[in-house]
């Protein structure tokens, strides 16, 4: 199995900004869709955050407003998540998984992932 590790997360203050990377073991084909999610502390969810597909087309949840930018590499070996605007409420453990599906599947169902990574930390301050 491909494994991911994900870097960068760290503390900011409010107004900062973060850029979050995560790298594959091996290269995912452009059938996969690739995302950010993230845990919330004392929420058990992961609630979908940005989301790739092989093409560059990216999907974002409503509560990101334009303040990031997920954009992966053409190897298909890197995903990253360029963070601005950060605001407390942004703070949590974010975790890079991959989809044998479409972003827009992959927004809605978090479960189709077949890869996770272990998260990085971000903890943004008032």
């Amino acid at each position: 199995q491909v494994e991911l590790g994900e870097s960068g997360g760290g503390s900011v203050q409010s107004g900062g900004s973060l850029r979050l990377s995560c790298a594959s073991g091996s290269p995912y084909p452009s059938t996969y869709s690739m995302g950010w999610f993230r845990q919330r502390p004392e929420k058990e969810e992961r609630e979908a955050v940005a989301l790739a597909d092989g093409d560059g087309t990216a999907v974002y949840a409503d509560f990101v407003q334009g303040r990031f930018t997920i954009f992966r590499d053409s190897a298909g070996n890197r995903l990253y998540l360029q963070m601005t605007s950060l605001k407390p409420e942004d703070s949590g453990t974010y975790f890079c998984a991959a989809a044998p599906v479409p972003s827009q599947m992959f927004l809605r169902f978090r479960q189709v992932a077949d890869t996770w990574g272990r998260g990085t930390r971000v903890t943004v301050s008032s």
